[in-house]
Order: structure tokens, then sequence, then C-alpha cells
């Protein structure tokens, strides 16, 4: 479910000062009780996972069909796009009573221990998942641990759920009236959340979870379902939907970075300079654990699609930021052929189907994803390198950083705004090579030498030239 960090607090405190249900007590007691954990080290994860690139599904909307076999069918794709992790939305039954839209929320659960039916059936997850599995693909489901639909098979068990003080079950939040909030005081709660997750590890042979509004969930017991789901399968990917320091400690392998999104969206609207980029960076890099691994992103179900929302230029500018920043990106189906297709609140509850023909007004994106995601799983300086911002004669507009590991270095380059920038960059340009993506269809064999021309990017370094909304990325051994 979306939400801004600023202002899911502050709902949370206006919530405290007038009707205060439990749940935002808890909210409220866990954001004053974040302890700093910007001294400790975060979890290590393993290398398909911080050198991994997450692709997130929609059942209901990535294909005509809307089943696991239309996914299953579309595999060889993927596999060439160069993703290596599939997170599926959930994929359990949909609760009917208060629902939103004409279809419902997929994020208000029925039945945890159930396939919705209009997907398929176990069977074909199943294949799904051992065919993504024998294209070396690792396969994630969306868990919704924090609350049930109001239909929901554990309603059998009152005693689950968050009660106010008349004795009546509570939603998380005022605007998630389709769902009911979980109790995590009561033992029995956890236990049968925790037998749930391994029931889908074990019958399923899963790689991980990813854990939808996990900051509402007690850290504690995440921490502990990451080291009982251990012992059934140790090679697991656990993601956080939250933006909490502390969960990177032991539970998870990653959470999001909320900030940094809100900050492209604000820097490409021009709201803010881009500045702003590296300023966001760094606050976050202060307050986390050290290495914590972030999930980058200009594009989810959450929101609307960053092609509407930052335009063709723009989105295609924080792309190359998200795909060639430390930490592990995020392609959300339909951005590789430039889908419009809005999936966030209210759509989420409708059916519109991703519309792939419209790769025909830009034959050449879902080839500038393959090379940035090939690019960057090539070169461990563009997984976990060391990231370092350089200067610029214009940082209101162009932001300028490097990233190093081992025996080579990167140089990206991207211009945050619609004016050309011509101007220098604080670097010794020496031996360094222009890598960019091209963006354009390749020239012909018989192409003429003066059409050959027009492709060479010359490297002058220090002095540097980018379109607007362009971008270089640079490369070059070092010792």
């Amino acid at each position: 479910m979306s939400f801004k960090i600023v202002a899911r607090y502050m709902c949370v405190l206006s919530m405290i000062t007038s009707i205060l249900v439990p749940s935002s007590n808890r909210a409220f007691a866990r954001l004053l009780q974040q302890r700093d954990v910007s001294k400790e080290t975060a979890r290590a994860s393993r290398q398909w996972v911080t050198g991994g690139v997450i692709y997130e599904i929609f059942p209901r909307v990535f294909s005509p069909e809307g089943t696991f076999n239309g996914i299953t069918a579309r595999l060889d794709r993927l596999h060439d796009l160069g993703v290596n992790i599939l997170w599926l939305m959930p994929i359990h039954p949909l609760g009917q009573e208060r629902k939103k839209g004409t279809l419902g929320s997929p994020y208000a659960v029925r039945d945890y221990y159930a396939i919705n039916p209009e997907y398929g059936t176990r069977e074909d997850f199943k294949r799904l998942v051992a065919e993504a599995h024998k294209r070396g693909m690792k396969v994630i489901i969306d868990v919704v641990a924090n609350h049930t639909s109001w239909d929901s098979v554990m309603m059998k068990q009152p005693a689950f759920y968050t009660r106010n003080a008349a004795g009546k079950i509570v939603a998380p939040d005022p605007g998630w009236s389709d769902v009911a909030d979980l109790n995590y005081e009561n033992p029995q709660l956890r236990a049968y959340m925790l037998d749930m997750l391994k029931f889908w590890l074990r019958e399923y042979d899963l790689d991980g979870f990813r854990c939808d509004v996990s900051w509402l969930v007690p850290t504690d017991f995440w921490e502990t379902a990451r080291t009982e789901l251990e012992k059934i399968k140790p090679d697991i990917i656990i993601l956080s939907e939250s933006n909490e320091p502390e969960h990177m400690l032991k539970a998870f392998d990653l959470n999001y970075a909320w900030p940094f999104f809100h900050a492209i969206n604000d820097v490409v609207r021009g709201q803010q300079p881009a500045t702003h980029l590296r300023a966001t960076w760094e606050m976050e890099r202060a307050r986390n654990p050290r290495g914590a691994l972030r999930l980058h992103f200009s594009d989810n179900h959450d929101e609307r699609r960053a092609i509407a929302r930052l335009g063709e230029r723009g989105a295609w500018a924080a792309s190359v930021l998200t795909f060639t920043m430390d930490g592990v990106p995020l392609l959300y189906n339909g951005m590789e052929v430039g889908d419009t297709m809005e999936s966030g609140d209210p759509a989420l509850f409708e059916r519109f189907p991703i519309f792939w023909p419209i790769v025909k007004r830009n034959p050449a994106l879902p080839d500038f994803y393959k090379q940035l995601i090939t690019f960057r799983r090539a070169h461990p300086a563009l997984q976990q390198g060391a990231l370092e911002w350089l200067r610029n004669s214009d940082e209101a507009r162009v932001v300028t950083y490097r990233r190093r590991a081992g025996d080579e270095e990167f140089l990206i380059a991207i211009n945050f705004s619609p004016r050309p920038f011509v101007g220098f960059v604080e670097v010794d340009g020496a031996a360094f090579a222009d890598v960019t993506p091209d963006m354009h269809p390749p020239l012909p064999a018989n192409a003429t030498a003066a059409e050959r021309v027009t492709r060479v990017r010359p490297v002058g370094l220090p002095a540097l030239a980018l379109d607007g909304w362009g971008y270089r990325i640079f490369r070059r051994a070092v010792r």
C-alpha cells in the first residue's frame, strides 16, 4: 500500500490527538522509540541479491490472460531482459466484504494459504516457480502481514484482531476501510503467521517475500521469522516495504528508499534543485546501518506510471539514476515498453492490462532497459561499488557521481532539466570511454561514414556536454 513517510506520520499524529485506535498507538509508539542504528552494521546479503534487479509483476494486468500461465509463457522475455528476481504482487483470494472498486484490492487477503482461482491453480503456480528457476530467476511473493480482508478465514479467531475501546475490530488506518488490523500482541497470531510463511517456502520452493507495510508489524516478529525461515531455506531474500533503519540489522535484506523516490519526483518536476538528490541520499545513508541495502525505484504499483508522472525523457533519466546508484533497482512491469496504464489506487481495484503494443512509440525502449540491466549485472562497481558525488559547474540541474570497485570505475552524469548543459565535472578525465546505452536504432551494415560519425560520442572530460534530460556513462580501468 502506498504511503509517504511524512504524510503517514502526520496522519498517525492526527489520529493520536483524536480517537486513538490501537494500531495508531502502536505506530506512534514505534516512531517515538526508534533508536539510532547508524553506527551498527546491516546484515549481509548474498551476491544474487546485491547484484540483482527486481521485476515487479501484477498478475492481474501483466498478460492478456491475467493468470500464472500468462506469466510463465513470457518468462523467456523476462530472462532476456536480464532481471533475476521476480516479485509477484499478492496471489491470494481477495476479500469481498467492504471491497474497493469492482474487483477489490489484492492487498485485502481472504486466505493466506490459498491461491486466487482467477490466477490459476496450485499446479500452475508451482510450474511458474519451477520454470523461473530453470532460467536462473528467483521468485518472491507479496506477504500482507499487517491486515486481512473483513471476510478472512481468520475472522473465526477474533482474538487475532486489534480492537478499539468499544471492542470493535478496527482498520489499521481510516483510509484502509477494506482491511482489518491484526494484533501482534497475540502469540497465537504470531505463530499462525510464521507457520504460513514457512508453508510457502516448503510447498512452493519460493525464494523469499516482499513484506507489505512491514513497518506496522513489530520488528521482532520479522527477526524471528527470518531465523526460522532460514532453517528451511537459507538462500532467501526478504524485502521490507518501509524506510525503517532497524529492519536492516537482522530481518531484511533491503528496504525501500522512499525519501529518494520522492526526491526524484521533486527534482524532475522542477520543485527542487538536483542537489536535493545528493542531500537526500546523504541523509538516508547517515540514518541507516552501515552497508544497508536500499531498493531504488522510479515506478511501482502504488504510484502513477513514471512515464506519465515525469514525462518520457524525465522517466528515462530517472531510470539511469536508479540503475547506476548503490542498492538494488526495481523495474515495474510495463516500464520496459513505456506503458502508461494506471495500477495505483483506484486502478488497483480494477483490471487494466498492460498495453504492450505501446512499445511501437519507443521501439528502442526495451533495449535501453536491457542494456542498463546487462551493464549493471556485468560490473561489480555498478552493484555495490563505493559511490562518490562529484562537483560540476551547474549542480542545480546536473548530478555527477562516481562508482568504483576493484579494477574499474564509472562516472555517471545526468541532466535533470530540459535545457542542454555544457560545462565541466571535477574529475581527472584520462582514459575514460563513453559506454552510455544507445536509444537510437542500430545503424545498418552499409551505413555511410557520415552516418557513423553522428553516433560517435567524443570524450573530453572534464569538459562535459549533455542534452536536455540527457545522460552519459563513462568507464575506465583503474589500478
